[in-house]
Order: structure tokens, then C-alpha cells, then sequence
């Protein structure tokens, strides 16, 4: 994964969990581990450490490619960088689509 993907994923954590926590009036909580909690906030997590691991997966296997290992086809690499890419995609559409839905309920009259 190279370093400008890697500060965009960090960037994208950062800035849901910023949204979770002014969506919850909390501005300066520490997070909490993802194991103790249920519900939306802990599957939108565990969605995000599977889109992660897709893509370190699909990097660790193109990096093997690159080193020449036989048992891996350059056909199974490009199937896996696709996606990891689609996934990551999908997940940037699913925080727009959140940073919207809070920002109208934020600008909602009370």
C-alpha cells in the first residue's frame, strides 16, 4: 500500500470518527475498543478492518509477485488490487453518504 493510500484511509477513520463523536456530543472521548461495543458504530469498524486487511492482503500478494514467487499469477494479483480498490471505494461512498445525512440533521430546526 503506498503511503499517499495509506494517509487517505487514515484520513477517512479520523474524520468518521470525528462525525461520531460531534454526532454524539462527545468532542474529546478517547475511542473505545471496538470489541465492547455493538450495533452501527462497531459494524461500520469491523467494515473498515475488512476493506484494511483486503488491501494489505492484495498488496502483500503483489509484492510477492514482484519478488517472483511461482505460486502466485499475475491474474489472481490484479483480481485481488481490484477488489481491495472497489472495496475502499465503496467504503469512501459510505462516509460521504454519513457526513450528508449528519450535516442535514445537523442543519435540521429544532
Amino acid at each position: 500500500m503506498t503511503s499517499q493510500a495509506l494517509a487517505s484511509v487514515e484520513n477517512l477513520l479520523a474524520q468518521m470518527r470525528a462525525v461520531a463523536r460531534e454526532s454524539q456530543g462527545l468532542s474529546a472521548q478517547p475511542a473505545v475498543s471496538t470489541e465492547n461495543r455493538s450495533g452501527f458504530a462497531a459494524e461500520l469498524a469491523r467494515s473498515l478492518n475488512r476493506v484494511s486487511d483486503a488491501q494489505n492482503a492484495a498488496n502483500a500478494q503483489a509484492k510477492a509477485f514482484e519478488m517472483g514467487d511461482p505460486d502466485i499469477s499475475l491474474s489472481n494479483v490484479m483480481i485481488d488490487l481490484q477488489k481491495a480498490g472497489l472495496a475502499f471505494q465503496a467504503t469512501v461512498q459510505v462516509r460521504n453518504r454519513l457526513v450528508d445525512a449528519y450535516k442535514e440533521i445537523a442543519n435540521m430546526a429544532i
